[in-house]
Order: structure tokens, then C-alpha cells, then sequence
């Protein structure tokens, strides 16, 4: 893993601890598809982790007055799914960071980091070049806009420097006579990667399109545009032939590879099922059924990013782990090198959270950093310094159980038990936001968490059960 681990409270204090430190330094701010690598050795270089999340104001998403969005580099995708000036004037970007992975990891995850890692597969990055967005690079030495389309120099590489850092993100914001959307397919409903994405944004009053442009993800080393289709569209209706002809069109500019999750042959065909799904919905104003007005977050009421002690820096130079979990002040004069899981579990004894994949795909260590819910072995250790943190052992009050902990007892909803503390810490955290979810809602919150005893049944019906006992509770103050 990492040796050093540095929180900052500045952009120029991040660029300084990056100076000099070469490819051995990463920014931080989710870490989300970073510490899976160093878990795997994928890269071995990296020892110096640089931790951006105390540094203020830079969760921001804003409109300036030249009609351009801004994203701060620590804009979350749970955020973005939620902001209501992305769902109005950038529908695309917003579909697309709801698709991503679950609630837990769209709850630390960063737009931001989704670009640098510079997948093909990493679904924001297609709706962000099919909106002509530009990012910006700041370094000790000055700082440079560089568009999204010329950043990516092939699989994984972009044009970046070592001391760099990534401090905006903007696009102009679709006008009234613009409409997009996203469209993904993948091997399961959440928690999975694209095995292909399409994004599109047609301008004109419909179904008479004046432009349209098609980026495409994961058929090539990096996003694509479908220029064929674009060039035959603009100027078009969008009538049942146009339409066919158009996603045959943008079949014919993918150049996809065969992997484990698809041959080449079937997702060029499924670029073209897609787009001809994206430009259908369009057309009958259907673009966003199944995104939900109003989200489920798993996020709280806290700032993640403002909460926990005052001073909460952490070096080589400040050894131990402050934290307060369950209500307890902690210290931690090791772990420094561990995911917060394994902090959780093997320094503070706390074994009720469990590691069932520490690859965030089962969400069986979800616990509460700074009030909002995260898959634990997806978080350095030293990000718990100065946070407050909750665990399945610190749900129950006075000696009392909560209410989705005593409903699954009730309604049997625990089976071997290993996936039990996520799922109750996740129907936990949707009852603040919602204290009488609906089935759906309950669906969404739990879409992070997998049971490999297929309880689902049980486990949604102790959450609804809950909610009913929480609604009531509201009511009766």
C-alpha cells in the first residue's frame, strides 16, 4: 500500500506535497479505483497518497453568468445525480453518475477521479465529451485548460503531468433547444461496469433535429464520437427510419476488442440497440423514465467534507489516528497503511463490520463516515482522522435495538448473516432520508449490497416494516 499519507487544507499546499514526489504521489479525494489498485500492485510506484477532502469549497457545482458549469474537484457522483441544475441542463452527465456503481461508492467517488482514471468504461467521461467539456490543470508553476477530448492519450493515459492537479471541470449547459441522455448497458441492474455507453445531444425543437452528436464508450482505447451518425442526423426528423439508419451508423464507428464481458461483435451491435433506445426516448420525451426525481443518497445531512474535528490534518510528522467511533474517542498509533476496514476490524476490534470482497462490490463494510454511508475497504485509514464514524455496533441506543435491526429479527431476514451489518447499515441511513421509503426507494438503498443467500425478499420487507415503526414514531413526535 502506501508509506506516506498527507492531509492538506489547500490547493497550493497539495501542489507542494506533490512537487518533487514524481509518479510516487497520488491526489486523493474517493480513492475509489486507486486503492483497488494498490491492492493489487497494479501500481507500484505510488507510495505518497495526498488527501484532498478538508480543503473547503471545492464541492461546488455552479452555473456562471457566461452559461458554463462548473464541477469542483471533489463534486461527488451522488451529487451530481441529485443536483438539480445538471438534471436540467446537463440530463446526460446526471444519468451517468446515477449509473455509477452504487449509493456507498457514488457517495465517495469524484467525478473528477472517474476522468483521471481514464477508463474507456468509466461512464462519465462520455456524456462529458459529448458536452465538449475542458478541464482544468494547475501546478506550482501555472496552470493550463486542456479539452476533455484531447486528454486521453489511450487506455488509462492521459496528457496529465506528475505535479498536477485537477482543479475544474466545466461545460457549457445544454440550452432550451437542446435535450441529451445517456444510455448503458452492463451485466447487472447496479454495480457494474459499462460494457458499452452511449451518450447523445440533439439540438433543434424535435423531432426535427438541426445537430445531434453521439459519443461512445467502451469500444474503443478511449470515448469516441460517431461522425457518420452525426453528419447524417443533423438536419433530419427523427422518424422510425432516420432513427434505424442513424444507430447503424454509430455501430459502424465502434471498434471494440473481445473481453470478459463482451465480443467485439455484440457491442457494436449494441451500440447501435442503444442508440436507437436513446434517440426513441428523445423523441417521445421518455429520456428519463427510470432516473428518480428525487434519489436516494445514503448521504445524510452532514459535509462530508466539513465535518469531524477542527483540526484534522494528518503526516508522517502527526503518527496517530484520532477518530471517534460509536460515540468513543479512538486512537490509532498503527494501521496508518490499512483500508479503513481492516483499522475497523483488526486495531479497534470492531469485527461487526465484514470484509466479504474489499473490492466494493458487496457492501457487507458499510459503515457511517461523517454521517454518510461508505463501503470501508474502499477508504484509507488515515482519512478516519478527525471523522466521526459509526458502525453496525454503534446503531442500537440505550440498550435498545434500532428499528431495522430488530425488524430483521422479527421478520427472519437474516440468513448465514454475513452480509447483515451492510444491509441493515444501509436501510439505516435510508430511513434518515426517508423515514417511510417506498419499495423502490428501499431497492435503490440497497443496491450496494449483495446477499449471497438470495434473502432479498426478507431483507426489503424488514426495511419497509422498519419504516412503517420509524413513519409512526415521526408522527407521534
Amino acid at each position: 500500500m502506501w508509506q506516506e499519507y498527507h492531509t492538506v487544507h489547500s490547493i497550493d499546499e497539495a501542489l507542494r506535497a506533490l512537487t518533487g514526489r514524481g509518479a510516487h504521489a497520488r491526489i486523493v479525494a474517493g480513492a475509489t479505483d486507486l486503492i483497488l489498485e494498490l491492492e493489487h500492485s497494479a501500481r507500484p510506484d505510488v507510495d505518497t497518497l495526498i488527501d484532498i477532502t478538508r480543503i473547503p469549497s471545492l464541492d461546488q457545482i455552479s452555473l456562471d453568468s457566461a452559461g458554463v458549469i462548473h464541477l469542483g474537484p471533489l463534486v461527488t457522483h451522488n451529487q451530481c445525480a441529485a443536483s438539480s441544475l445538471l438534471r436540467e441542463r446537463a440530463y446526460p452527465l446526471a444519468r451517468a453518475a446515477w449509473e455509477v456503481g452504487a449509493p456507498q461508492i457514488r457517495n465517495r467517488g469524484t467525478v473528477a477521479g472517474n476522468l483521471i482514471t481514464a477508463s474507456p468504461a468509466n461512464d462519465t467521461i462520455t456524456p462529458m465529451v459529448a458536452l465538449d467539456a475542458w478541464i482544468t490543470l494547475r501546478s506550482l508553476t501555472g496552470q493550463r485548460q486542456v479539452p476533455l477530448r484531447d486528454f486521453y492519450s489511450g487506455v488509462r493515459k492521459t496528457v496529465m503531468q506528475p505535479d498536477e492537479m485537477l482543479v475544474d471541470i466545466a461545460f457549457r449547459a445544454l440550452e432550451k433547444n437542446q435535450q441529451g441522455t445517456f444510455v448503458k448497458l452492463a451485466l447487472r441492474r447496479a454495480q457494474a461496469i459499462s460494457v458499452v455507453n452511449v451518450a447523445i445531444i440533439l439540438t433543434g425543437e424535435l423531432p426535427h433535429v438541426d445537430s445531434a452528436v453521439f459519443t461512445l464508450g467502451a469500444v474503443a482505447p478511449t470515448i469516441i464520437h460517431a461522425p457518420e451518425a452525426e453528419g447524417y442526423l443533423s438536419g433530419k426528423d427523427l422518424t422510425d427510419a432516420t432513427i434505424l439508419r442513424t444507430a447503424e451508423l454509430a455501430a459502424q464507428s465502434a471498434k471494440p476488442i473481445d473481453d470478459i464481458r463482451g465480443t467485439a461483435a455484440y457491442r457494436r451491435e449494441m451500440v447501435r440497440v442503444l442508440t436507437l433506445r436513446g434517440l426513441k426516448t428523445l423523441r417521445d420525451g421518455k429520456e428519463k423514465s427510470g432516473m428518480p426525481s428525487d434519489p436516494i443518497l445514503l448521504s445524510g445531512s452532514k459535509d462530508e467534507n466539513q465535518s469531524g474535528v477542527a483540526d484534522s490534518h494528518f503526516s508522517p510528522a502527526n503518527k496517530e489516528i484520532h477518530s471517534k467511533i460509536n460515540g468513543k474517542d479512538y486512537s490509532f498509533a498503527t494501521g496508518h497503511h490499512k483500508t479503513l476496514l481492516r483499522l475497523l476490524r483488526e486495531d479497534a476490534g470492531l469485527i461487526g463490520t465484514k470484509e466479504g470482497c474489499a473490492e466494493g462490490e458487496c457492501g457487507a463494510c458499510t459503515v457511517f463516515l461523517d454521517g454518510v454511508a461508505v463501503m470501508s475497504c474502499l477508504v484509507p485509514a488515515p482519512r478516519a482522522h478527525g471523522a466521526e464514524i459509526v458502525t453496525i455496533e454503534g446503531l442500537a441506543f440505550n440498550g435498545k435495538l434500532h428499528p431495522v435491526q430488530q425488524a430483521f429479527i422479527n421478520d427472519g431476514a437474516v440468513q448465514c448473516g454475513y452480509c447483515t451489518p451492510g444491509f441493515i447499515m444501509s436501510g439505516a441511513k435510508l430511513l434518515e432520508e426517508r423515514p417511510n421509503p417506498t419499495r423502490n426507494e428501499i431497492e435503490q438503498a440497497i443496491t450496494g449490497n449483495l446477499c449471497r443467500c438470495t434473502g432479498y425478499y426478507k431483507i426489503v420487507q424488514a426495511i419497509d416494516d422498519a419504516g412503517i415503526l420509524v413513519s409512526t414514531e415521526v408522527k407521534n413526535g
